[in-house]
Parts: structure tokens; C-alpha cells; sequence
């Protein structure tokens, strides 16, 4: 399912917003879904009553996750590559 010219209707933090992009439909509520848990945790957590501190904080966690995640890939990808130019020196002798 792909989202329409009108977008997609999502909620995050009990406000409902419009999405409109490329994105399919059921990827779009996951990404919402996200964000939204990961608001609720904040704000289960702390004592800031402000929404914009909640989605901020949100937003910097998710990216910490994020930019941990690339770096593990990178880490892999020179693993592999390394591994791979080994086998092929090995190969040649």
C-alpha cells in the first residue's frame, strides 16, 4: 500500500499528523510507531512535562541508534572487504 496524494494519517504523542512521501504506507506507521514509543518512554522517564524537550530527546536517542548502527556496518563492511582482499592474496599465491 502506497500513500495516497492526501497522505497518511498517523499519530504521535496523542497529536495526529499527515504524511505525504514515497514511502509504503505500512512503513510509514512503523516509523510513527517509533517515534512514538520512544516518546512515551521520555516522558515516562522524566520530569519535563514539554513536548518539544520530549521530542527532542526522542530525536536524539533515535539518531544515537542510528549512528551506532552505521558504525557497526562500517566496522563489518571493513571486516568483510579485509577478509576478501586476504582470500584473493591468498588465491594468487
Amino acid at each position: 500500500m502506497t500513500i495516497s496524494k492526501n497522505g497518511i494519517k498517523v499519530k504521535i504523542f496523542g497529536t495526529e499528523y499527515r504524511i505525504k512521501g514515497d514511502a509504503n504506507a505500512d512503513y510509514i506507521r512503523q516509523v510513527a510507531g517509533l517515534v512514538d514509543e520512544r516518546m512515551r518512554q521520555i516522558a515516562e522517564a522524566s520530569m519535563t512535562g514539554s513536548v518539544a524537550k520530549i521530542a527532542i530527546l526522542a530525536a536524539v536517542n533515535i539518531a544515537d541508534e542510528l549512528l551506532k548502527e552505521r558504525l557497526t556496518r562500517e566496522s563489518a563492511m571493513d571486516k568483510l572487504s579485509e577478509r576478501l582482499k586476504q582470500a584473493e592474496e591468498n588465491g594468487q599465491e
